[in-house]
């Protein structure tokens, strides 16, 4: 049974006239004739009492012609449904993030992506890279914001850059300031100092632990375990001081004290991934264009 012979049965059922059916859906009237009787013949019965001048519905025809209806009704949604997506009116984007980056880079793309397309859903999934890498090859997720280098490289997922972040020192502007009262900080001048530090598989806790033992020492953990909300309430607490990245501290500087670090710094690598394998959804492409232009 094919769609078209559906097509055509309404047509003739609606017109009860061959010859305007044909019209009706813009094809040769002979065409139409044989693509019904193919169906009749599929289906093992006569659809239509065929007498001159004369076209009535059999009880077979009867009892398929709401069940037509409802089919070509239903293709007609999943085709306005189909289009709709791809004209970026509905849809679902399933982003994944580190905190920091959901803190500072996001905020500004996302809104300015909902302003353009507010019928799409946005689905953030927080996380560290070695998480967000793990949904991405699974397909939980269609794009994801990760640092590079990637724990594990794996040659299933493309990346792009984005940018390369500068970390800074923040601490609370009660508190002694790092590096002596120094305008720069450098790494070195963190021993000694007691750091507010993230949960284990957060990349600033490892790039910040492997910064302090290349300088020579192992870092003084005040507080540990917390995400980025945690650790900044922790430093303008006084417990301590932690590095993160600079568009975090500008943009949740109230109550912070922001001290650069001395060259060559701590910088971190911001890439957007998705699989390899499977190209990410229109929705997913248009966000990626805008993190990539922005």
């Amino acid at each position: 049974m094919q769609f078209q012979q559906l097509q055509y049965f309404v047509a003739v059922a609606e017109t009860r006239h061959f010859t305007r059916a044909a019209e009706l859906v813009h094809v040769a009237q002979p065409s139409l004739s044989q693509q019904v009787k193919a169906l009749e013949r599929e289906l093992g019965a006569d659809l239509f009492q065929r007498a001159r001048g004369n076209i009535t519905l059999t009880d077979a025809g009867e009892a398929l012609l709401p069940l037509a209806r409802r089919i070509l009704a239903d293709t007609d949604t999943a085709r306005h449904e189909v289009q709709e997506l791809a004209q970026l009116r509905r849809g679902r984007v399933r982003l994944g993030a580190t905190p920091s980056l959901c803190t500072g880079l996001l905020p500004d793309v996302l809104r300015a992506f909902h302003d353009r397309y507010p019928g799409i859903r946005l689905l953030i999934e927080e996380g560290g890279s070695h998480d967000l890498v793990r949904q991405l090859a699974r397909g939980a997720l269609d794009l994801a914001l990760v640092v590079l280098p990637l724990p594990t490289p794996s040659p299933a997922l493309t990346t792009v850059e984005l940018l390369r972040e500068d970390l800074v020192v923040v601490s609370s502007p009660d508190a002694p300031r790092p590096g002596n009262g120094r305008r720069t900080v450098r790494v070195p001048d963190l021993e000694g100092e007691r750091l507010v530090m993230f949960r284990h598989g957060y990349d600033l806790r490892e790039l910040t632990v492997a910064a302090c033992r290349t300088a020579g020492f192992e870092p003084d953990f005040a507080v540990e375990g917390g995400e980025m909300d945690a650790v900044l309430g922790f430093v303008r607490a006084g417990l301590g001081v932690a590095v993160v990245p600079r568009m975090v501290a500008t943009r949740s500087g109230r109550g912070l004290r922001v001290t650069p670090l001395a060259r060559p710094g701590l910088h971190r690598t911001i890439a957007l991934a998705h699989r390899s394998d499977v190209a990410p959804p229109r929705a997913a492409r248009e966000l990626q264009r805008m993190l990539v232009e922005r």
